[in-house]
Formats: C-alpha cells, sequence, structure tokens
C-alpha cells in the first residue's frame, strides 16, 4: 500500500495545474469504475488521483440543431440514458452508454472515461466512431481536436499525454432522415465485456443511402472506423443486398483475436451479423424521421 494523494479540483485551470505538477505520477479520475479495479489490481499505481467530476465543463450536455452536440467527458452515463434529446437525436449512443455497468455503475461511469480507459472493447466508442465525434482535449499548453477513431493508440493507450485532460465531445447535429444504432454481442444478458460491438449511422434520402458511417469495437487492438463499409452504402439502395455487402467489408478490416470470450473466427462471423442488424436498424430509424 502507498500513499496516494487525491485532489478534487473545482476548475479546468485548477486541475491542468496539478497535472502539469505532477506528470506520469498523476491518473485523472472521471468516474473510477475502471480506474479503481485497476489500482486494486496493481496495474495502475498512481501517487495523486485528480478527480474531474466537479469540473463544470466536464459536466456539460448542450445541443442544438445548428451546432450539434457538446457532450462533457465525465457526464455519468445515468444522465445520458435519461436525456430526452439525446433519446431522440443520438439514439446509438444511448444505446451504448446504457450497456455500460449495473445501475449503480451508471451513477459513476463516462463516455469520456470509457474511451480514455484505451480498452479496444468500449461500448460507446464504435457508437460515437459511427457519429463522426470530434474530441476536445485540453493542456496548459493549448488545446487540439482529435477525431474519436484515433483517440486509443492501443489496449490501454491513447493519444493523451499525462498534462493533457478530454474535456468534451462534440458532435454535429444530425442531418433530415438520419439515425444510428449501436448493438453488441456478449455471453450473458448484462454487465459483461463485448465480444464484439457495432455502431452504425445513416442518412435515407428517397429510399438511398447518402450517407454512412460504421464503428467496429473488440475486433481489433484499437476501435476501428469501417470507412469502406460505410463508403459502399453510399448512393445505394436501402437493400438487404447494399447492407449485406457492407457487412463483408466490414469483416475484412475486423484483424480480432482469440481468447475465452470467442474465437477470431467467430469474432468475424458476428462483425458480419451485427453491421447487418445495425445498419438495417439506423436506416429504419432514419426513414422513420
Amino acid at each position: 500500500m502507498h500513499a496516494i494523494t487525491y485532489d478534487s479540483p473545482k476548475s479546468l485551470a485548477q486541475a491542468l495545474s496539478l497535472l502539469t505538477t505532477a506528470g506520469e505520477k498523476a491518473r485523472v479520475l472521471a468516474g473510477g469504475t475502471d480506474l479503481i479495479i485497476q489500482m486494486r489490481a496493481g496495474v495502475r499505481k498512481p501517487e495523486q488521483i485528480v478527480d474531474l467530476k466537479e469540473i463544470p465543463e466536464l459536466q456539460m450536455i448542450a445541443f442544438s440543431s445548428q451546432d450539434g452536440l457538446r457532450l462533457g467527458a465525465a457526464v455519468c452515463c445515468a444522465r445520458i440514458t435519461e436525456d430526452a434529446v439525446l433519446k431522440q437525436h443520438y439514439p446509438g449512443l444511448v444505446e451504448g452508454a446504457a450497456l455500460i455497468g449495473s445501475d449503480q455503475i451508471q451513477s459513476r461511469c463516462s463516455v469520456g472515461g470509457n474511451l480514455c480507459n484505451g480498452s479496444p472493447a468500449a461500448d460507446t466508442t464504435p457508437a460515437l466512431i459511427a457519429l463522426g465525434a470530434q474530441c476536445v482535449i485540453v493542456s496548459a499548453k493549448g488545446t487540439r481536436t482529435v477525431p474519436v477513431e484515433q483517440v486509443v493508440t492501443a489496449p490501454g493507450r491513447t493519444v493523451l499525454q499525462p498534462d493533457e485532460i478530454l474535456v468534451e465531445f462534440r458532435i454535429a447535429a444530425p442531418k433530415g432522415h438520419s439515425s444510428d444504432c449501436y448493438q453488441r454481442f456478449i455471453p450473458r444478458n448484462e454487465m459483461d465485456i463485448a465480444v464484439v460491438g457495432v455502431g452504425a449511422a445513416v442518412t435515407v434520402e428517397g429510399g438511398k443511402f447518402t450517407a454512412a458511417r460504421i464503428g467496429l469495437g473488440a475486433v481489433a487492438a484499437t476501435p476501428l472506423l469501417a470507412k469502406a463499409a460505410g463508403d459502399s452504402l453510399v448512393g445505394k439502395s436501402v437493400s438487404a443486398e447494399s447492407i449485406a455487402a457492407a457487412a463483408v467489408l466490414a469483416q475484412q478490416i475486423a484483424t480480432p483475436i482469440t481468447d475465452m470470450r470467442g474465437t477470431a473466427e467467430y469474432r468475424k462471423h458476428l462483425v458480419g451479423v451485427l453491421t447487418r442488424r445495425v445498419v438495417a436498424e439506423a436506416a429504419e430509424r432514419a426513414k422513420a424521421k
């Protein structure tokens, strides 16, 4: 057991100052549902914890039909799943957030923490990739914006430097006849890690796809943007054939491992199944708008 300093700054400036001083000795806590477990297991041994939950910028949910969504990185998933605006405009993101942990965990876990933990199997990340989310990352030296699919660089690793904080996600306002969907496969009914997770966001006009993005989770060392799969749908009619072709392209970029939860071959199969399901469901939701 070693001594740990705990700080709960009330402003972003205070948090950045603490991280700049502590460097590699500090870890940020945006909910703690991963960090606390890692500390108990001895995987992480920070000397200082900087709790971000009291910083207003990281607790923001702001939506406008012109500018889209600004979602604070430390907003707990319970707030996301209960937000009527998010349910209406970003149902796939809400579906991903709803799958993290139990009711008690939902009041602590956050989308930002889910991403910055660096797990390839994070449930909200494929949904964010499908939506084209941009991550606003701040340090004492300035601000940079990174596409969400570029944040995780390896299991447990991200582009964030020790003195940086992921402050918010920015997601464009959905166009007319647009929607999204996220689904995962797990061996149990709840509270498990995704064997495969797939998110899709589409726009449908006149019976054809005019835009599409697909995000994959748990099928590579990092979450993936299945760009060729999404691009293949654009200009095609909403049909079982076009969706099946996109699913094949999604399977082609998956490079899963075999572990106790599933073989690589099984995961490849699931990518096809889930891609067909989420694209079809997102298209139905889009047509209904």
